[in-house]
């Protein structure tokens, strides 16, 4: 059997490794009620257990990124391998509410270490007007453990047995470890002194990128908090509607997303992004307006679809910068973006409360809506 070039082995291992990290990530989410029942944990209790991985995904970034760029991609990798799979073992044979927090926490440390130095990979093995399109399929990994692991989880734990859901999770890892452990290099880096945080920061480009990315999280974390009430109220929908209309957005953006990055590298990151944020105008009020299920559910695949429009060309983005830098020190740049990612993720629930609670939920995406027509403007002057 043929070994796969260094750039067909970076992209699948890339992705494999986001699609296994995302949905043993989603494993624990259909999980809750059994976990909150057996320990009986309060919501408090439920909310520091998923605000655990944020904190310490957070805590890891900018570590974990100079870690990367000073010493190479593929230790990192292969430690996150480890921590991934002692926190799935853990979720697992844990009785203990601590014992669980802990693992929460090392599981965001190991998401850190997967994410960084895997998009850090691709942008060492892929040139400019590649980039895009090998970010968007790493990415559509990702989405695709979005979309099947709390479904899975849910069928597994409910028709097989609690166990099951982590033996899946086991076998995934171990086949995960085969990908890094076997096909993972570190291909053309080459260990350097990182680039300056003040470089980075100073670079107009790379924050105009980072705030489009936090706005991208933040309107989909938004819609995740928000929408299903409206839903409920609005229709009487149930949890397998409400899931049907979220998995729909989360399918239209998996799909999307390779496509979105080939056409940054056709035509350029901000286009590809501006068109995303005019896009953003018109369909952030829909689900609020339209009259029916189906309808909203349609919506919901047109802003899957233009998620791919404002996250895509991101990443591509900052490894361009980082390299007319005339540097290698990519996990340093993608750490920004994952600080931005996580503060959008932050800031939506957050923020969409007290907006709804003042305009309505319309009036609130209606307001998300211009904030995308607004930050249009930060993108003037950016040919990318």
């Amino acid at each position: 059997m043929r070994r796969p070039t260094p750039k067909t082995a970076a992209l699948l291992v890339t992705a494999l490794a986001f699609h296994v990290d995302t949905l043993l990530y989603c494993l624990l989410v259909p999980l809750l009620p059994r976990y909150a029942r057996e320990l009986d944990l309060n919501q408090t209790q439920v909310s520091l257990l998923f605000a655990s991985y944020a904190v310490a995904l957070l805590a890891a970034t900018f570590p974990l990124a100079r870690l990367t760029d000073r010493y190479g991609r593929r230790g990192p990798m292969l430690w996150g391998l480890a921590g991934l799979a002692f926190t799935t073992l853990a979720f697992a044979l844990s009785r203990s509410y601590a014992v669980l927090l802990v693992a929460r926490a090392l599981q965001g440390i190991a998401g850190a270490a997967t994410w960084l130095p895997g998009m850090a990979l691709l942008a060492d093995h892929f040139p400019k007007e590649e980039r895009g399109r090998a970010m968007g399929t790493a990415f559509a990994g990702a989405n695709l453990g979005l979309l099947l692991g709390p479904p899975l989880s849910g069928f597994l734990d409910q028709h097989v047995g609690p166990m099951a859901p982590f033996q899946v999770g086991i076998a995934l890892v171990v086949l995960d470890a085969l990908g890094r452990a076997f096909l993972l290099s570190d291909g053309e880096h080459v260990p350097e002194a990182p680039i300056p945080w003040g470089r980075l920061f100073r670079n107009r480009v790379v924050m105009v990128f980072a705030g489009a990315m936090a706005l991208g999280s933040a309107v989909w974390t938004l819609l995740e908090a928000a929408l299903p009430l409206n839903l409920a109220q609005r229709f009487g929908l149930g949890s397998r509607d409400i899931g049907l209309a979220f998995g729909a957005m989360a399918l239209a953006h998996t799909l999307s997303s390779p496509f979105m990055g080939r056409l940054s590298d056709r035509i350029g990151r901000a286009r590809v992004l501006r068109i995303g944020l005019a896009a953003s105008v018109v369909l952030m009020p829909l689900p609020a307006l339209l009259p029916s299920p189906w309808t909203v559910g349609l919506a919901m695949m047109a802003l899957g679809f233009n998620a791919s429009f404002l996250l895509s060309p991101c990443s591509p983005a900052v490894a361009d910068q980082v390299e007319r830098m005339d540097s290698q020190s990519f996990a340093s740049g993608f750490s920004i973006l994952n600080i931005a990612y996580s503060v959008g993720m932050a800031l939506g629930p957050l923020l969409s409360g007290p907006i709804i609670d003042v305009l309505g939920f319309g009036g609130a995406l209606a307001v998300v809506g211009a904030a995308s027509g607004l930050f249009l403007f930060a993108t003037r002057g950016i040919n990318t």
